[in-house]
């Protein structure tokens, strides 16, 4: 079981940008971006496969967010641009101990079976 450990999160003017970071410990297979505000689910951000050849987005954040990954470290990402107000959540790591056969996987909580403690990301006006 992957430990998963983020860092990066802080608070941002709306338009403003963020990295966050997601150091892994343990093999890991696909790796995502979650986030979940209080009182509602936790939601898809993005997600990409093992070896970072192919990466998926909610449409909420195409455009701004892009996810990748330094296997060498271990490690993903997740440069966020042009961030609004609506993005105002906790950020959660994920990871995968398997490959997924459909893309429609990568966008489900209950595809990762390791989760990272959360990184607040709070975007002011």
């Amino acid at each position: 079981q992957a430990q998963l450990v983020e860092s990066g999160g802080g608070n941002v003017q709306a338009g403003g940008s963020l990295r966050l970071s997601c150091a892994a410990s343990g093999r890991t297979f696909a790796m995502a971006w979650f986030r979940q505000v209080p009182g509602k689910a936790r939601d898809f951000v993005a997600a990409i496969t093992w070896n970072g050849g192919s990466t998926y987005y909610a449409d909420s954040v195409k455009g701004r967010f892009t996810i990748s990954r330094d296997n060498a470290k271990n490690t993903i990402y997740l440069q966020m641009n042009s961030l609004k107000l609506e993005d105002t959540a906790v950020y959660y790591c994920a990871a995968a101990t398997r490959t997924f056969s459909e893309s429609i996987y990568y966008s489900l909580t209950n595809s990762y079976s390791a989760w990272g403690q959360g990184t607040q990301v709070t975007v002011s006006s």
